[in-house]
């Protein structure tokens, strides 16, 4: 199985290609701008497999389909509008959200290796990147929830989604830090969160956050060139925004 990166943070891509050497996947190429990687495709033999990144230094990655055309399948590994990449989810082998998870990228090489142990190599995947570019641009118009109901006792909270600073899991649970201070358990996860909450509101900081751009007080420069978020009210745990996700966190806020 003949595998590339393409992937602009050069840290990024080594740490992606050590996981993906513990699980017997070797990395031949590693790529890092559009105009790489079509140079690249034009003089060697196309791979397998692509660990695709979308935002390069030098644009979006689609680009590259743009002067070439390839058949690899395709894993991506972005943060970039992961929503409406969500809708593609079934198209590309699978979409995977920075920073990587061991056992996420897992289950997305064993998908790999399942579809193309019973389809031909050269059968051509459903990607339409033209749809998909359509998508980053022009984000899916659809109605994401405006609110939540959380158990207190014997009643039901409404909880308006504008209201909420951050949401945050925390021992197997998943709270909602509201402006008056207080945290309420709500019956879901963050990643059910994934695909309700606005885009353009609320950000994935980590694993455990999701932060709201209008209850942000203060952002600080942090150790390893990350950055920690401070909310108008919620203190009660550090939010740090993980190297991998700075420059989209970035982007987000533009």
């Amino acid at each position: 199985m003949k595998t590339i990166i393409i992937e602009d943070e050069k840290p990024a891509a080594r740490r992606l290609n050590r996981m993906l050497n513990e699980l017997d996947v070797e990395v031949s190429t590693m790529l890092h701008s559009v105009e790489e990687a079509v140079d690249w495709f034009q003089k060697n033999e196309h791979p397998d497999l692509i660990f695709l990144d979308i935002q390069l230094s030098d644009g979006l990655s689609f680009e590259i389909f743009d002067v070439i055309e390839v058949h690899s399948a395709i894993i991506f590994t972005t943060a970039f509008d992961e929503y409406a990449l969500q809708a593609f989810k079934l198209n590309s082998i699978d979409y995977l959200l920075k920073p990587i998870d061991d056992e996420e990228l897992e289950s997305a090489v064993k998908k790999y290796r399942e579809r193309f142990q019973t389809e031909p190599k050269s059968q051509k995947l459903a990607l339409d990147f033209e749809d998909i570019k359509k998508l980053l641009t022009n984000p899916l118009e659809r109605e994401y929830k405006k609110r939540f109901t959380a158990k207190v006792g014997q009643h039901l909270k409404i909880i308006n989604a504008d209201e909420v600073e951050c949401f945050y899991s925390e021992n197997k649970g998943t709270y909602a830090a509201t402006l008056d201070g207080r945290n309420y358990l709500l019956d879901t996860t963050l990643e059910n969160l994934e695909n309700e909450l606005e885009p353009k509101m609320f950000f994935r900081t980590s694993r455990k956050f999701y932060v709201n751009i209008n209850h942000i007080k203060d952002i600080v420069s942090y150790t390893n060139s990350r950055l920690q978020i401070k909310l108008n009210r919620f203190s009660e745990q550090e939010i740090i925004v993980s190297r991998e996700r700075v420059k989209d966190f970035k982007l987000w806020l533009e």
